[in-house]
């Protein structure tokens, strides 16, 4: 079995509900139908009902069951969501009629059906920006316990014939922390070798990338990234990690056994860790525009709730993807 279809298998098996905040666009709309018709999640869809049943219907789906239409205007969770976010956040100087305000806008909406317990997860970007997604569901649902970081993570399959080996890996950060600290970045690096593990079943491999192979350049960057695998030697002693490590190194065994000769990581890493932004979201986008692997993302952690944020170039089929990954991130949830 592939990794997505055991993502989509685990999902469907759970029953959960996902609240999608972008109910008005077509690809959205898509994605709800085909996540009911395949049993992987229950679905509410926000947005103006008359709107999104047109959509629907375009989908010879209007009244399919397991479909729920809320409109953030007309919902009769409105008041009680609207006093909670107030509740919520007057320290921040939000009267009433702001939380009012704040609760006619899909993103929040959302945010505060999960946070009540009403859905058990949020996805949303395939309109809104990145920014304005996860400022919703920081603000709303908030950080885990003792949590101090929100990163991301695209789940990158590998599954044309070309591909060798094939399987899932993960690319971190490649959507929200733009240059982390060595500390930053070991616990970007302990985060999604957890949520790799628990999405996959699969151990977790992790490399530290650069442009550097265990001292083979000399620079602050390089430097940032060793600093970065010993803390998480040290905070995640039983995780399997090394670094710094070039891509081909921690990727290819032929190139691993010249550069990298010992290591426990090096040519069968399946966790890649990217030293800034910049690296990471255009490798992610390079493996998937140029190399064929389909990416799933991106996935955020850290959060007390699931919420996940799409492209806003994304199709009906990522979005339903993120869905099922969404319904599996809500399994787990303790």
């Amino acid at each position: 079995m592939n990794a997505l279809r055991d993502i989509n298998s685990r999902a469907s098996a759970l029953g959960k509900t996902i609240v999608l905040s972008e109910g008005e666009d077509r690809r959205i709309v898509e994605a709800a139908v085909r996540a009911r018709q395949e049993g992987i999640a229950r679905i509410i869809l926000v947005g103006d009902e008359d709107k999104v049943r047109a959509l629907m219907g375009q989908q010879n789906a209007d009244g399919l069951d397991g479909i729920t239409i809320m409109d953030p205007r007309t919902s009769p969770h409105g008041e009680r969501l609207a006093h909670d976010y107030f509740k919520m956040r007057q320290h921040k100087g939000v009267t009433p009629e702001k939380a009012a305000a704040a609760l006619a806008e899909p993103l929040v909406f959302s945010a505060m059906l999960v946070r009540a317990g009403l859905a058990d997860g949020t996805v949303g970007g395939a309109v809104a920006t990145t920014a304005d997604t996860v400022r919703a569901a920081i603000q709303v649902i908030g950080l885990k316990p003792a949590g101090k970081l929100i990163s991301s993570f695209f789940l990158m399959l590998l599954q044309k014939p070309h591909h060798d080996p094939q399987g899932p890996v993960a690319f971190a950060d490649c959507g929200l922390v733009v240059d982390p600290s060595a500390a930053e970045m070991a616990e970007i690096a302990g985060a999604t070798a957890q949520s790799f593990q628990a999405l996959t079943g699969q151990q977790p491999r992790v490399a530290m990338l650069s442009f550097s192979t265990l001292g083979s350049a000399r620079h602050p960057n390089a430097t940032k990234v060793v600093e970065a695998t010993a803390l998480v030697r040290q905070q995640f002693p039983d995780l399997m990690v090394d670094g710094e490590l070039q891509f081909d190194t921690a990727f290819v065994p032929d190139i691993a056994q010249r550069k990298a000769p010992g290591s426990p990581v090096a040519g069968r890493a399946n966790v890649f860790v990217f030293p800034n932004l910049d690296a990471g979201n255009m490798g992610y986008k390079i493996a998937q525009r140029i190399g064929g692997a389909e990416a799933i993302g991106p996935i955020l952690q850290g959060l007390a709730k699931p919420a996940n944020d799409l492209s806003r170039g994304c199709s009906a089929e990522d979005a339903l993807n993120l869905i099922a990954v969404t319904a599996v991130q809500a399994g787990m949830e303790p």
